[in-house]
């Protein structure tokens, strides 16, 4: 892979443009902001697309790009904020997700190979720790394939049948490429978008999966979810399914549909066994999907939009390497472990702070509100679950093993 560099400064001068989306989640926004705050790369700017309340909100913070925008169509945010992007390549991360602080150099990185055109990473879900997305390809009928891939970055070419599917949360895409073929299509206010930019790119140059470019996403409850990520309605995903069929499907349309209704179908029938939803509910959810169907087969395609330069690049202030502090102790000394982070933060350094019981409590790791980053579980608990049980050990062995675990994301 000609051209890779596997650390986590930025590299070739390349600039880069962070875009984040946000609807009626001022605190998820917050503190997502705050996660950027603290990357490893120096030359990227923060572009936010959000409601006037949360745009109020972040007003005093002078060096971002901040676009009012109160639709519910997360397509044409992401082009609101790709006509403002000055960087060479445009990153997207949603706003119930926090980004390691290595994330946006490591897919900067993989530009570096002339060839690339995307790149993704992967994604831990609510533990912190665990792997909510890892990575795949998607089909022509929008069907997913797990990619067996290993923690090393690997380059990946696409068809227009078949690409490296980038995760929304976690991405990247050469900004010039982007916006050549139009950006993101409008007709998908919600799911699927990625998958037709990553279809219609795939003549344009090959995908970077990038393992340890990794983001934290928590799923915050939506008008389309519940906290629990019991859905509430799922026509979205079936007008988006539609558009896609119509798109990129060709003769297999129907195929297409089959697979879309009997996975969902399966969904509600799975929830409702597990009472996290009433019959009604199911009823309620099975007519969104018919409705969000007849929808989608009625619903325009999306102009290629045509973009204008961008105003000047704006750097974000007071991000760059940083030394990774971890500090460490039993649950009983959290206070205090709170003190010691909050001046470690104050000092300009990455903040872990692992909290431990004396239990067999499976392990969580959060990036909190105040800016530091925070796991607590018990000191035999498990923290990976792709890993066999911990052997029986004392603290401070069990925060060596932790420490190294998390080493490679949060070291500049």
């Amino acid at each position: 892979m000609r051209g890779w560099h596997d650390g986590a400064g930025m590299s070739g001068g390349l600039r880069a443009s962070v875009i984040i989306v946000s609807r009626h989640r001022a605190a998820a926004l917050a503190r997502a902001i705050a996660a950027l705050r603290q990357q490893s790369a120096q030359n990227i700017e923060l572009i936010v697309v959000a409601d006037p309340a949360a745009c109020a909100q972040l007003a005093g913070q002078g060096d971002l790009k901040i676009i009012p925008f109160d639709q519910p169509n997360i397509s044409a945010a992401r082009n609101l904020g790709l006509g403002h992007a000055a960087g060479d390549v445009a990153l997207f991360i949603d706003d119930d997700a926090v980004a390691e602080p290595t994330w946006a150099a490591r897919l900067m990185a993989a530009f570096d190979t002339a060839d690339v055109v995307a790149a993704t990473g992967f994604v831990r879900g609510r533990s912190g720790i665990s792997y909510q997305w890892r990575a795949c390809e998607v089909d022509h009928v929008g069907q997913d394939h797990p990619l067996d891939v290993t923690q090393t970055p690997s380059l990946h070419h696409s068809t227009p049948k078949r690409a490296v599917k980038t995760q929304g949360t976690n991405c990247a895409f050469r900004t010039a490429a982007l916006r050549a073929i139009g950006g993101f299509d409008p007709a998908f206010e919600f799911y699927l978008d990625e998958a037709d930019v990553n279809l219609r790119l795939a003549p344009s140059g090959g995908t970077m999966i990038v393992p340890d470019a990794q983001v934290h996403h928590g799923f915050l409850a939506s008008v389309r979810r519940r906290g629990n990520r019991v859905p509430t309605s799922l026509f979205d995903i079936a007008a988006s399914t539609a558009v896609f069929l119509r798109k990129h499907a060709g003769s297999d349309v129907a195929v297409g549909q089959a697979a879309l209704f009997a996975a969902q179908t399966a969904r509600i029938d799975a929830l409702r066994a597990k009472s996290k939803i009433t019959p009604q509910q199911a009823q309620a959810l099975q007519a969104s999907l018919d409705a969000g169907w007849q929808a989608g087969l009625a619903r325009e395609f999306g102009a290629a939009q045509t973009f204008a330069a961008a105003p000047p690049f704006m750097p974000l202030q007071g991000i760059g390497p940083r030394d990774h502090v971890v500090i460490s102790g039993w649950i009983w000394a959290q206070k205090a472990l709170h003190g010691q982070a909050k001046a470690a933060l104050a000092q300009g350094h990455i903040v872990t702070v692992i909290c431990l019981a004396p239990s067999l409590r499976r392990h969580k790791m959060q990036f909190l509100p105040q800016g530091y980053w925070w796991q607590s579980g018990g000191v035999w608990g498990r923290s990976d679950r792709d890993k066999p049980a911990l052997k029986w050990r004392g603290l401070a062995a069990r925060v060596r093993v932790e420490a190294t675990r998390i080493a490679p994301y949060r070291n500049s």
